[in-house]
């Protein structure tokens, strides 16, 4: 079972919004974040970010991998490929969290 992130789609203002954001991208797009998640070998392969809007989850992007960024930074690099998911209720929060399989909402 994989192990997933969430994520708040911040800055975005309605899901056509983050769709669009997707859309414009090639076939993958890197996040940066601070740290490597200290769980990575059990989120990648099979794991997915899980975006938060309005409190809810409500589309994910398959996880490609990690890589190492700039100024000792990591890339996660997601699949363009939105999928959404049944919304489900997720408080806002900053950088990313762990989301384990058995409570990751369907497609």
């Amino acid at each position: 079972m994989p192990l997933h992130l969430t994520k708040v789609a911040y800055g975005a203002t309605s899901m056509e919004d983050l769709h669009g954001w997707f859309a414009s991208r090639g076939e993958e797009a890197r996040l940066t974040t601070r740290y490597l998640p200290t769980r990575h070998k059990e989120i990648v392969p099979g794991g997915s970010l899980f975006w938060i809007f309005k409190h809810q989850l409500v589309a994910r992007s398959p996880i490609l991998g990690f890589e190492e960024a700039e100024g000792g930074k990591t890339h996660i690099v997601i699949s363009t490929r939105l999928i959404d998911v049944h919304p489900r209720p997720k408080r806002a929060h900053q950088g990313w969290r762990y989301l384990d399989d058995a409570d990751a909402p369907a497609d």
